[in-house]
Order: C-alpha cells, then sequence, then structure tokens
C-alpha cells in the first residue's frame, strides 16, 4: 500500500538561534529558525513549541518535552536517546539518521512522521496515536506498542526483532521487508497484517500448525 507522508513545510532561508534561549521565556518556543551543533542535554521543559525549526547535530539526550507541540520539524543527524516526549502533538516531523535509543512517545499523537535510517531500539510508543507514519531502513528492536492506534503505517525494510504489538491491531500494515525472530502480537492483531511467504510460516508455527511440504 502506498502511504503519502506530508513534509515538513520549512523555509530554506531560517536565521540560526540557540536553544538555550528559550530557558527564560515563559512560553518556550522555536519558530522559523535552525540549531546546529549543539549539545542540550538532561534538560526539562513543559509544552515546549516548535514549528518550523532544522535540528543538525544537535544533542537532546535524557531530555524531558512533556506535551511537546512540533510542526514543520527536521532532525538530522541528532541524538535523542531515553528522551521523553510523552504526550506529545507531532505533525510533519522527519527523523533522519538520529539516534533515539529509549526515546519515550507514550501517548503522542503523531501525524505524517518519517523515520529514515534511525536507531529507535528500546523506545516506547504505547498508547500513542500513530497516522501515515512511515519507518524506513529503521531499527526498532525491542520497541513498545502496547495499545496503540495504527492508521496507515509504513515499516520498510526495518528490524523489528522482540517489538512489542500487544493489544495493537496490525491490520493494513506491510511488514513483509522487515525482519525479526520473534515479535509479541496477539492473533487478532495479526489479521489484515501484510507478511512474507517465510514469516507466514513463523508465524504458523505460533498457532501450534505443522507444516509439511
Amino acid at each position: 500500500m502506498k502511504i503519502k507522508i506530508e513534509k515538513p513545510k520549512i523555509s530554506t532561508d531560517v536565521k540560526n538561534a540557540n536553544f538555550h534561549d528559550i530557558f527564560y521565556e515563559e512560553e518556550p518556543e522555536l519558530v522559523n529558525c535552525s540549531i546546529k551543533n549543539s549539545q542540550v542535554d538532561n534538560e526539562t521543559l513543559d509544552r515546549l513549541f516548535l514549528s518550523k525549526v532544522i535540528f543538525k547535530n544537535v544533542s537532546l539526550v535524557n531530555c524531558t518535552f512533556m506535551n511537546i507541540d512540533m510542526t514543520d520539524v527536521v532532525f538530522d543527524n541528532c541524538n535523542l536517546s531515553n528522551a521523553r516526549l510523552c504526550g506529545g502533538n507531532i505533525h510533519r516531523v522527519e527523523f533522519k539518521e538520529c539516534k533515539l535509543l529509549g526515546l519515550d512517545l507514550s501517548e503522542a499523537s503523531l501525524g505524517n512522521v518519517l523515520f529514515e535510517n534511525c536507531d529507535l531500539n528500546l523506545s516506547n510508543f504505547a498508547e500513542t496515536r500513530l497516522k501515515q507514519v512511515c519507518y524506513e531502513k529503521s531499527s526498532l528492536r525491542s520497541c513498545n506498542f502496547f495499545n496503540s492506534k495504527f492508521n496507515k503505517i509504513v515499516t520498510n525494510l526495518c528490524d523489528i526483532n522482540d517489538a512489542d504489538f500487544t493489544q495493537t491491531m496490525l491490520k493494513g500494515v506491510d511488514i513483509s521487508t522487515c525482519t525479526f525472530e520473534q515479535i509479541n502480537v496477539s492473533m487478532e492483531g495479526l489479521v489484515g497484517c501484510e507478511v512474507s511467504s517465510n514469516q507466514a510460516i513463523g508465524f504458523s508455527k505460533l498457532l501450534g500448525l505443522k507444516i509439511k511440504d
């Protein structure tokens, strides 16, 4: 299934900014700017607002940005490992070549989001609403998708080994190009999921079927 993901709408002519400047604002926001080559680890901001921002080579490790609001944002070669963006509203955002180990997006709402060549191992999408989201050539090992709501999701050439899809419906999701030894998913969750013939054999073993050639 071909799914169109809307790209972030950002002017190529954006001014450079310093992330730390917003810590003194009552309502922290970054709009129409570029943040490059900076380190902003272990910071906490509630209800951060980002619009039309490019982050390049930025480290946001262990940051807590609860209820973040992001629209038209690009993260290029950034590190958001163990960052907490729980309950965030994330729309038209791209993560490219990013390290997102243990990223927490639980209870967030994602629309038109691209993860390309990213390390998302151990990340948390529990009870997250995902609509028009693409995972491209990314590692999603041991990801948590517990009770997520999927709508028009693409997973292309991803490693989803040991991912947890408990109470998540994979109807309309094509995982045929993904690799895994095992994933946690219920039989009803698999209804309508597109799989390769090799994967189908693996799932049939879960059902207790014995396959004869």
